[in-house]
């Protein structure tokens, strides 16, 4: 309906994965193109005007959306929110500056790290952000330029 694009890096990973292999036998004309989907990620984020990131939890998923960014010199906001802390060695744990060091993240972005359970502190976030006054927001938005091409 408003043709937002869903990529899913670990599709073929546990159980899926193994539903896909067997599907792939029952319907051998079933195509997964993985390839595509990293392209079509990537690509997004280098035809970007700009770019954000809101990441719930950590893992592939947080990896993913920002080697994305890596692509394009990094994003320009960064929100994360999990319980990973840096101790432990995990991507999730990660913080924002060691994204930065890496490209991931602009140096001049102010990003911001949540340390606590996504499914609580989410619901809170958007309450006091994007739900609070939407029909000033979509006055505020109305002229954005989202992409490369709108900005010519």
């Amino acid at each position: 309906k408003n043709d937002i694009p869903v990529f899913c890096p670990a599709l073929t990973d546990g159980s899926v994965g193994d539903m896909i292999y067997f599907h792939s036998y029952k319907r051998p004309g079933f195509v997964l193109d993985i390839a595509r989907d990293i392209r079509g990620i990537n690509d997004l984020a280098v035809q970007s005007y700009a770019t954000g990131q809101l990441i719930l939890g950590g893992g592939l998923v947080k990896h993913h959306t920002c080697n994305a960014n890596l692509m394009r010199n990094g994003a320009d906001y960064s929100v994360y929110v999990n319980t990973g802390h840096e101790f432990d060695g995990s991507d999730g744990g990660a913080s924002p500056d060691e994204a930065i060091s890496w490209g991931k993240i602009r140096i001049t972005a102010d990003p911001v790290k949540v340390c606590a359970d996504a499914t609580i502190v989410f619901p809170l976030m958007v309450s006091q952000t994007f739900a609070k006054d939407v029909e000033e927001w979509k006055e505020s938005t109305k002229d954005c330029v989202c992409w490369l091409e709108d900005a010519s």
